[in-house]
């Protein structure tokens, strides 16, 4: 318990600290803002699952899609609440998680790969094709959260929300799940052999990742205020992935860092249109071949330099004092 208050009081004081950023940006960069943090939650969750329990799933940023339209569809059809839709998303995709998980987690490697692609492309054209109910390519209208579209109040929700996520999964890397977690991810049968039901904590984490991912579909749905089936496309899956491996597969920070870099960086090239996927996947290959840890890897070696010149610096220093 203290160990949770002391994260609690860490959790406060960072939102603190990023809470006046709003008040200093333009509506154009809080914008880019929210949208970091919405990918910050999608590639802690993605993190678990990958990172930390090597199951490589490709249906990540579709449960973000079932989160979306689940909230949006109760809200609009069955007039509950929106948190109750958002939270009802979550549970939708905390049961498909857990069934596909059923389904698909005997497989390994590419295997599991093929077969979440294929769920989350038949979940894509289904979603395309049933027009009288989520309209399909002409978009879905979703209620706003607030009663503004402009992005300064939803900073807020989505700050909170991505610190609740890193918070989340600090806890579940900590504990004895995720020590489960990372036996599966370096020895599979090693970790069975053990007495460690596989089977059961890698659905686990499929679940938890999928409730990530809706949570923050859910609050974007309401947020950009019109869904569509083109964000539950490939290339979200892709971005998703890229976030993680710059930023550092199976680190802590890396999802952070590395969703908060690419979406920047991706507004920054915006200019340039689907060359920033050529350009993302060539610096996934520099990072891949040259720092496995990713951009995190990259700061804490030159952390490890600079601090082991720092004495031979004070030494000098001393000396021509001397």
């Amino acid at each position: 318990m203290p160990r949770l208050v002391r994260r609690l009081g860490w959790c406060a004081v960072a939102y603190a600290a990023l809470a006046w950023l709003p008040w200093v940006a333009s509506e154009y960069h809080t914008h880019v803002l929210v949208t970091s943090l919405y990918y910050v939650v999608l590639a802690i969750g993605w993190n678990l699952l990958a990172g930390y329990t090597g199951q490589f799933s490709l249906a990540h940023h579709t449960f973000a899609g079932v989160g979306a339209y689940t909230s949006a569809l109760l809200v609009l059809y069955a007039r509950v609440p929106l948190l109750v839709g958002i939270a009802s998303g979550a549970l939708v995709a905390a049961t498909i998680g857990y069934g596909l998980g059923t389904l698909c987690l005997r497989m390994r490697a590419i295997y599991l790969a093929l077969a979440t692609w294929a769920f989350a492309e038949s979940l894509r054209l289904l979603v395309t094709v049933e027009y009288q109910i989520t309209r399909g390519d002409l978009g879905l209208a979703a209620p706003f959260l607030f009663s503004t579209p402009r992005p300064t109040p939803y900073y807020f929700v989505f700050l909170g929300l991505a610190l609740a996520a890193i918070l989340v999964a600090r806890e579940i890397v900590d504990s004895r799940i995720g020590a489960y977690m990372r036996a599966i991810r370096d020895d599979e049968e090693a970790a069975a052999v053990m007495g460690v039901d596989t089977f059961k904590w890698k659905r686990f984490v499929f679940a938890v990742s999928a409730v990530f991912a809706a949570v923050a579909g859910g609050f974007q749905g309401h947020y950009v205020g019109l869904l569509s089936p083109t964000p539950m496309k490939f290339n979200e899956m892709a971005i998703i992935v890229v976030m993680v491996i710059v930023g550092g597969l199976r680190t802590f920070p890396g999802p952070i860092v590395g969703a908060v870099f690419i979406e920047v960086l991706s507004e920054a090239l915006r200019a340039w249109g689907e060359v920033r996927m050529v350009l993302f996947a060539l610096l996934v290959i520099l990072i891949a071949r040259g720092y496995p840890a990713g951009l995190v890897g990259i700061g804490r070696a030159l952390g490890r330099r600079l601090a082991a010149r720092i004495p031979a610096l004070a030494a000098a220093t001393s000396g021509r004092r001397g």
